[in-house]
């Protein structure tokens, strides 16, 4: 009885081995690296009339803890912030007055090409959109930034002779193009609606 369980053990043991050994031939086929699927809701736009900023413009309403600030300067300056807390990230719009100054255009436009200069660094690309519209003389450009920068996008918009406002996208995380990707572009979406509702008063 002994001699038949020694010998059903050592078969069981060899027919292990040589199933494990099989099972080892070929090659492995390495699987595809898995990514988080992001579906964030159709965005719905209200329209932003704040009672001391010389312009309008239509936001989405999945941006909220919308703050205002005066800012310092020459000339009358306004920030606005418009948060998106489940997106992790911010949509800066700084406005200045130009006053028929020229020369305050000349600097404004200056400031808005070299912010977007400074991240050519680290992007890999800078894709520019030129942005006209003549009924609302609102004229301007779109930079959307590929790679990992600190700001996806930036645009500016002018009326040439009184007003001017820059916009940027930042995200409270270190920036990683792979993994904002998807809320990037659902923030610049916004940022296009922005400019495209943008009236001054």
């Amino acid at each position: 009885m002994r001699k038949q369980t020694r010998i059903y053990i050592l078969s069981s043991l060899l027919i292990t081995v040589v199933f494990l050994l099989s099972s080892c031939e070929g090659d492995s086929t390495p699987k595809p690296k898995a990514f988080l699927r992001l579906e964030y809701p159709e965005a719905t736009y209200k329209t932003e009339d704040i009672t001391k900023m010389p312009f309008t413009f239509d936001r989405n309403i999945l941006g909220k803890n919308l703050k205002t600030k005066t800012l310092k300067g020459n000339t009358t300056s306004y920030g606005i912030n418009i948060e998106y807390p489940n997106l992790k990230g911010t949509i800066y719009l700084t406005y200045k007055s130009i006053d028929g100054n020229k020369k305050y255009l000349n600097d404004f436009l200056r400031d808005a090409q070299n912010f977007t200069q400074e991240h050519t660094q680290k992007a890999d690309e800078i894709a520019e959109q030129l942005f006209e519209d003549n009924k609302r003389r609102v004229y301007g450009m779109l930079y959307e930034v590929g790679g990992n920068a600190a700001s996806q996008s930036q645009f500016y918009v002018t009326d040439s002779t009184n007003h001017f406002l820059t916009g940027s996208l930042y995200f409270y995380a270190k920036p990683n193009y792979d993994s904002i990707l998807p809320a990037a572009n659902y923030l610049q979406k916004d940022i296009k609606h922005i400019m495209e509702t943008l009236k001054w008063k």
